[in-house]
């Protein structure tokens, strides 16, 4: 038996280029919001949003510093959960590209698991000592 996902079409959308609502040249929540009834037109099932996080964006925002926190260039919690409301409305399902394994040298898991050897969060990364003998 086929599942949705094996059927549905989807949508892939890079919010930071995507539209831009408040005029600052970079796109946000509220553009994808706002593009949801021409994509339902289109007949997409579903769409795919690359990450929207606090993010030092050194790896274009897949270098997550807070997974709870929207980066205010892309809006704010009500902009999410207004897209949210809108997409399900259309019958438009809405994935997020969560990283759980790749995070930013800024997450506070990070900075703690580096702290030192023996902290408890250690073992949230693979470390290994120097090696100055490069070949």
């Amino acid at each position: 038996m086929k599942t949705w996902q094996d059927v549905a079409s989807l949508y892939q959308i890079y919010p930071r280029s995507f539209l831009d609502t408040n005029g600052d040249g970079i796109g946000d929540l509220n553009g994808i919001t706002e593009k949801l009834d021409y994509l339902s037109w289109l007949g997409i099932d579903s769409i795919w949003i690359s990450p929207f996080f606090v993010s030092p964006l050194t790896d274009f925002g897949y270098d997550i510093a807070n997974y709870r926190a929207i980066d205010p260039t892309f809006g704010q919690m009500e902009d999410f959960q207004a897209l949210l409301k809108k997409a399900h409305d259309l019958d438009i399902k809405v994935m997020i590209d969560l990283v759980p394994c790749h995070t930013s040298d800024q997450h506070p898991w990070f900075q703690e698991s580096r702290s030192s050897r023996d902290n408890p969060k250690r073992d949230y990364y693979v470390w290994r000592d120097k090696n100055n003998s490069r070949a």
